[in-house]
């Protein structure tokens, strides 16, 4: 690639990602690089205002503009696949330096972030498990769908909109975002001992159900028994709303 040709792309993807502090090629006619700058943005917001209707909702046209172009101006993306710009604007907000941001904005920005994440996911809701068996719960496997997430934030990101702001952070909201068996995004408000529990799926690799409620009710000072029963009950509960596979080979 020649020198001078190469100067010219990369000029002209300076003009496209910040068209008022580039200046475009002046090899290129000026009607044609209007509509490459506004293809540019138009495809780049289209994704970015579908994957945050609400964080989108709290801006005017201009400010919603500025961020966006802010966005391709200065962020360096590690992709080019479209379904991730998403994501890439995500880590791009939470870059922003204090104050720039009202203080939820990061994370609204990530719960809307996470349904679309559930949405797409690969993978299938698991199967309900029919039925325990005799060696009981020492021999069921718990696992969180790949079609489930779980979010912990400082503020009810999922009560957030144009009537409700908070301005200061509360108690600690977990959410869970998973696809049900209709193939639709849904999500649960949990308790911290029930997101405690989903916590412990997710990370407790290789670990029956009966190693998964002793380590935890170690953790809460218990003895085991008084967590089995109810810790059970949710696990199936989880399991037939599509969030955990229960596996057991010889069930």
């Amino acid at each position: 690639m020649s020198t001078d040709l190469h100067q010219a792309q990369r000029q002209m993807a300076a003009y496209l990602r910040d068209p008022k502090g580039s200046s475009p090629p002046g090899n290129i006619e000026a009607r044609r690089m209007h509509i490459y700058r506004d293809l540019v943005y138009r495809n780049i917001e289209g994704f970015i205002s579908s994957a945050f209707p609400i964080l989108r909702s709290l801006y005017d046209d201009e400010a919603w503009e500025n961020r966006v172009r802010a966005f391709i101006a200065v962020h360096r993306c590690k992709t080019p696949l479209f379904l991730r710009i998403s994501e890439e604007f995500l880590g791009f907000l939470a870059e922003r330096p204090a104050g720039e941001l009202r203080p939820f904005e990061a994370e609204l920005a990530h719960y809307e972030w996470l349904e679309l994440a559930v949405d797409v996911a690969e993978g299938e809701v698991p199967a309900v498990l029919s039925a325990v068996p005799k060696s009981g719960l020492s021999a069921i496997m718990a696992h969180l769908s790949p079609t489930a997430r779980l979010g912990s934030y400082v503020y009810p990101v999922h009560r957030i909109g144009s009537s409700f702001q908070p301005e200061a952070a509360g108690d600690p909201t977990f959410l869970l975002v998973y696809r049900d068996r209709e193939s639709r995004v849904q999500f649960m408000e949990l308790s911290p001992g029930s997101a405690r529990l989903i916590q412990e799926v997710r990370d407790g690799v290789d670990s029956s159900v009966a190693e998964l409620l002793q380590r935890l009710a170690t953790d809460w000072g218990m003895a085991p028994e008084q967590l089995q029963d109810f810790g059970w009950a949710q696990l199936q509960n989880f399991n037939e709303a599509g969030v955990i596979a229960l596996d057991d080979s010889n069930v």
